[in-house]
């Protein structure tokens, strides 16, 4: 699988662009600010039918315009060509089109074209709370099971009516047990799907994730992934029981797997207190191409892989050690933005495969 074609309409800075890729490799090449960026995530968006960035969807309509709209053409394993149409118009809702017919549910658009972005932003799985982490283990176990991603939905709406009688009981100091009780079973059942399933994520994502940071970092460092979870401690509804009074004085649920976290070491301490930048960034990556190759050993495919400013975060050895890894022709389809073309030429050049470079 690998995309022929992309036409973007008004998509953030980006008036109109059509583009005609490699079936290997493609390079943006330009300043910062004129939108490379803006390209892959355009790409992404087809994919995940939204940013990697933005998610509010109306801020990547263009300033100034009523809509966006990104469409692209994949040419599939059987030669089939699949074309997808996401456009979003002020006022309406996003509408997602395969093959000319929408979705109802977006949702079972997730994992028909896998990809993979590498971003600087990335950063923020390190930096930024547990919910970031476990949007990244959500979304790479959604990328091939429906059932979980659904779910996952599921969860959070029944979660989001159960904070709601929270409030409700303190606003009106009341109190119904039995009331409670209904999304407590509903959030029991629930969770225990994804909770079986993360488990096992960890279990298979763990040591693919070690191989690819010894491939990376070139070193004898030992990395963790640990899940960190409160059903390790008690079935949910013993939770549920035990912090009912406080539940009721925040008037929110403060015990479930909506609290469930990804702790990332390094020799076993804390990667973001005792990683050095070089580290951190390594094990970012590590995380993404043991992304890539998990979704790849479950799916047969090879997911797109984008690498946003990659080579300007990375010493020349890390990008040295990236690049071995695209010559095993181990990868697909790849999408790279850089500021410094001759330097990018000259790094896709060592990979003996057939390339595009578009400027910007």
């Amino acid at each position: 699988m690998h995309l022929q074609k992309l036409s973007l309409v008004n998509y953030k800075n980006i008036s109109s662009e059509l583009f005609d890729f490699d079936v290997k490799i493609n390079c943006f090449i330009g300043n910062n600010g004129v939108g490379k960026t803006n390209v892959l995530d355009a790409i992404y968006y087809l994919s995940y039918t939204k940013s990697y960035f933005n998610a509010v969807a109306t801020q990547n309509i263009k300033h100034g315009e009523e809509f966006f709209m990104v469409e692209g053409d994949y040419l599939m394993e059987d030669e089939r060509v699949e074309k997808i149409v996401c456009s979003l118009k002020k006022g309406t809702k996003k509408i997602v089109k395969r093959n000319g017919k929408a979705y109802e549910k977006f949702s079972d658009h997730i994992g028909s074209f896998p990809l993979v972005m590498i971003s600087p932003s990335d950063r923020d799985l390190i930096l930024e709370g547990s919910e970031t982490r476990r949007k990244f283990m959500d979304g790479v176990i959604s990328q091939q099971d429906r059932n979980y991603l659904q779910k996952l939905l599921n969860y959070g709406k029944v979660l989001t009516q159960r904070n709601a009688l929270l409030k409700y009981f303190a606003a009106n100091r009341t109190f119904d047990a039995l009331n409670l009780s209904v999304y407590n079973e509903q959030l029991d059942d629930l969770s225990q799907y994804i909770y079986e399933k993360r488990v096992w994520f960890l279990k298979e994502f763990a040591p693919i994730f070690n191989q690819c940071y010894q491939e990376i970092s070139n070193s004898k460092e030992e990395v963790q992934l640990l899940y960190k979870t409160q059903l390790d401690e008690k079935p949910l509804l013993a939770l549920f029981e035990e912090h009912l009074a406080k539940d009721r004085v925040l008037q929110y649920t403060s015990v479930g797997i909506h609290k469930d976290d990804l702790q990332f070491e390094l020799n076993q301490y804390p990667i973001k207190k005792f990683g050095s930048q070089g580290q951190q960034k390594s094990y970012l990556i590590a995380l993404k191409l043991a992304q890539f190759e998990f979704m790849k050993q479950l799916t047969g495919k090879k997911p797109i892989l984008l690498f946003d400013d990659i080579f300007d975060k990375l010493d020349e050895n890390r990008v040295t050690q990236v690049i071995n890894l695209v010559n095993k022709d181990h990868f697909g389809q790849i999408f790279i933005s850089d500021t410094h073309g001759e330097r990018t030429e000259n790094v896709v050049k060592k990979t003996q495969q057939t390339y595009k470079i578009f400027h910007l």
